[in-house]
């Protein structure tokens, strides 16, 4: 992409987000616009696939907050703003292609700020000003979801990604199969030629080359001379055992490739993890509320509590309260450092819905047998106290 390509496109329209959207209200809008236009949602429509590219483009330079700053600078010095009337185009007092069209450019005063913002601009988006310097690939993220066991034991999970690859049919080098691209004669591969306006020198973006600092005669039909082909791939990654919810999985050199033959970026995975039906997490540690009957915590009992692995037997002390915890060591999430989390289980008095006759005269007579026993002394006694 040239650096005119990016002064006169609006990745904030292309993604719908004002220009003072927030970055997780960028991302939402981007997720929910690749799924619609998701090449697997859409198969054959080329419509959608070149939608889908353009949102994945803009959300690039969105998403990045140093890309973001640089193309919200170029917006306000050429949409209106820094002492241009009129906008892009030639229907107002500045053209955008008096920039790049011509040898003297627009710059007027300040043109070294100028050409510092494009070249900017353009190098981090192509690769230029260092010619054909190699350049690191952009990271990428995506998101899975696994189930709570998964989380806790750890889980292979195939992971299927729709993103900016390598081009298989030009092996990246943006010309087609056979040729090679040349030294662009212009910059001498440098991607940046220098210009001078009066008292001022500054550098921009080679007009031959778009800033690779390369030539091609005869661009690659798959990329069309870019190098990089959109393309959907099957990757398998492993969940390590105790895995948090939200938490980030980094896999090197799996992200956008490099431009250049510079190194992949890296695709970083995002964990979401189902909620259990029964067990919960604290930590290392699985949590599991257990109903208990009220003779069972007063005479006590033995019960049989259920884990992910299998089944643990605790005693219940007669006399126990309910909202107790009881402790059963290392049936939680194994640590790193092959240790285990322990299975906490609160013990919650089940109160029936409904007694039988039966039932309800044997609870009676115990009422009766202990009217006695006050469960709340301290509270009745400031009871009393604040109503004397």
């Amino acid at each position: 992409m040239s650096a005119r390509d990016w002064i006169e496109k609006d990745f904030y329209r292309e993604l719908g987000v004002s220009s003072d959207a927030s970055a997780d209200e960028i991302k939402r809008a981007y997720r929910k616009l690749a799924r619609e236009l998701h090449p697997d949602a859409n198969p054959g429509d080329t419509k959608a696939e070149a939608r889908f590219k353009a949102v994945s483009e803009a959300y690039g330079v969105l998403s990045d907050a140093s890309k973001r700053k640089q193309y919200d600078e170029a917006r306000r010095l050429f949409a209106g703003g820094g002492g241009f009337p009129g906008g892009f185009g030639t229907g107002g007092g500045f053209d955008v292609g008096d920039l790049f069209g011509r040898q003297g450019g627009a710059a007027g005063g300040g043109a070294g700020g100028l050409g510092d913002l494009l070249g900017g601009l353009f190098n981090r988006q192509r690769g230029g000003g260092g010619g054909n310097r190699p350049r690191r690939g952009e990271d990428v993220e995506t998101d899975v979801r696994i189930d709570f066991t998964e989380a806790v034991r750890g889980a292979t999970v195939p992971l299927r990604l729709s993103s900016p690859s390598t081009c298989g049919t030009c092996a990246g080098s943006g010309a087609r199969p056979g040729t090679t691209p040349r030294t662009c004669p212009a910059c001498a591969g440098a991607g940046l030629v220098n210009r001078n306006q009066g008292a001022f020198a500054f550098s921009e973006p080679c007009r031959d080359c778009r800033g690779t600092g390369r030539l091609i005669d005869d661009p690659c039909p798959e990329c069309a001379g870019e190098g990089v082909s959109t393309k959907t791939r099957t990757l398998t990654i492993r969940i390590p055992a105790g895995v948090d919810d939200g938490q980030r999985i980094r896999l090197a050199g799996q992200g956008e490739p490099g431009r250049n033959n510079g190194p992949a970026g890296d695709l970083y995975v995002r964990v979401h993890v189902n909620p259990h039906a029964v067990f919960g997490r604290s930590g290392n540690d699985l949590t599991v509320a257990v109903p208990v009957t009220f003779p069972e915590l007063a005479l006590g009992t033995t019960l049989t509590v259920p884990t992910l692995d299998g089944k643990v037997t605790l005693k219940v002390p007669a006399g126990t309260a309910t909202g107790r915890v009881l402790r059963a060591k290392g049936k939680g999430i194994a640590r790193r450092d092959g240790q285990a989390g322990d299975l906490l289980i609160t013990l919650q008095v089940a109160v029936p819905n409904n007694m039988d006759a039966a039932a309800r005269d044997a609870l009676e007579a115990y009422a009766k047998a202990t009217a006695q026993h006050d469960p709340r002394p301290e509270l009745n006694a400031l009871v009393e106290k604040r109503s004397t």
